[in-house]
């Protein structure tokens, strides 16, 4: 009975090894079926640089010298010597007002100045006159033939010639006063040019009728675009960090490619109450006059530079908190992607600083981290120097 019993004993056991070693093989060729295959992405070499510590800001230009000219007397035009967009010089000749009213007061008050020299010349010889004849009255009494009525009538009328003189001379201030009036009344009719610059604007032709200028809207702008006022908005976070004199690098995007510099002039002395903001002012020498006034740009004040930082793109960063200054890096170690936590410190455009959690010489995923998992095996399309 016992030999009986013992070889189907053998073979169960013997099956049983069997079973248990097929289902290991099968265990291990179904994990490496399942197995991620390495994910291609984009590296690059952590490297140190100047970081340029900036405050971004947006805002207008405008022309930091402009003039809306107006007429200062009413009047029918009578010609207009520009077109628009032609340069003028200071003083050059723009306009001009039908004045004969005032050219008529000009005559006027010159031929009274003729009368008034006239009168005192008359007025001058009369007291020369009565000087005279009080000599001769005094050289009378003294050899006794006049009276002394007559040395006191003849020292009156003297008097009185002087007094004479002194009206007459009166008289001529008082014309000479006219004309310079009606002369500067006359001169009004000269629409001139205030500052160098460009005719921006003409509202007027020849026959229209001209308000004063306090109920009048401007005929011409003249606008110097030379030299532009870069108007910008500050964060109040960042208002402390602003100086007179920080370079203020920008771009337009009537002119891609370019970057442009200013100069900050003037800095607002209290923040906005509607949104907390700093109204900043920065001088542009628009150098080719390639710039326009009201182009709108952006950019950012240059408040600090520091070397050697380590910097990378903000591609390259995932679960970036900036409040927190924390952020994650896939960190390439061998042929698998390791998930990397690092600290982040100032902002410079598309570059973030990396203050700790990452040395220079140590390569990073630049492109592609979006698929990576921590630990997966990575094939490397392109790596980019920095």
């Amino acid at each position: 009975m016992k030999k009986i019993w013992a070889v189907p004993l053998v073979c169960a056991v013997l099956a049983a090894t069997l079973s248990s070693c097929s289902g290991k093989s099968e265990a291990k060729k179904g994990e490496a079926a399942v197995r991620k295959p390495a994910v291609a992405v984009e590296t690059a070499v952590a490297g140190a640089a100047e970081l340029v510590e900036g405050i971004e800001v947006t805002g207008s230009l405008d022309p930091k010298f402009c003039a809306d000219v107006k007429t200062q007397i009413p009047g029918l035009v009578k010609q207009v010597y520009v077109t628009e967009w032609v340069r003028v010089r200071k003083g050059t000749p723009l306009a001009r007002i039908d004045v004969a009213e005032a050219e008529a007061l000009v005559k006027r008050a010159e031929a009274a100045i003729e009368s008034a020299r006239a009168g005192l010349a008359q007025t001058r010889v009369a007291a020369t006159r009565t000087e005279r004849e009080l000599a001769r009255t005094m050289k009378l009494k003294e050899a006794g033939l006049a009276t002394q009525q007559s040395v006191d009538d003849a020292q009156s009328e003297t008097a009185a010639a002087a007094a004479r003189i002194e009206a007459a001379r009166a008289q001529i201030r008082v014309a000479e006063e006219e004309l310079r009036q009606a002369r500067a009344r006359q001169a009004k009719g000269a629409v001139v040019s205030p500052i160098d610059g460009v005719v921006a604007l003409r509202e007027v032709n020849v026959g229209d009728l001209a308000s004063d200028a306090a109920a009048a809207r401007p005929i011409f702008r003249i606008v110097d675009n030379r030299l532009l006022n870069l108007t910008v908005t500050v964060s109040s976070a960042d208002s402390a960090r602003v100086r007179v004199g920080q370079p203020l690098e920008f771009t337009v995007d009537s002119l891609p490619g370019k970057t442009f510099t200013g100069r900050v002039m003037y800095i607002n002395p209290e923040l906005s109450a509607a949104d907390r903001s700093l109204k900043v002012i920065a001088e542009v020498r628009n150098d080719g006059e390639l710039l326009k006034g009201g182009l709108f740009a952006k950019g950012r004040i240059v408040a600090g530079r520091r070397g050697g930082v380590l910097q990378l793109p903000r591609s390259a960063l995932s679960g970036w908190d900036m409040a927190a200054r924390k952020a994650s890096v896939f960190v390439v170690e061998g042929d698998a992607a390791r998930l990397r936590q690092v600290e982040t410190g100032a902002v410079a455009g598309e570059l973030v600083e990396i203050a700790a959690g990452l040395k220079a010489g140590e390569k990073y995923v630049s492109r592609g981290g979006f698929n990576l998992n921590d630990g997966d095996q990575v094939l490397v399309a392109q790596e980019i120097s920095q």
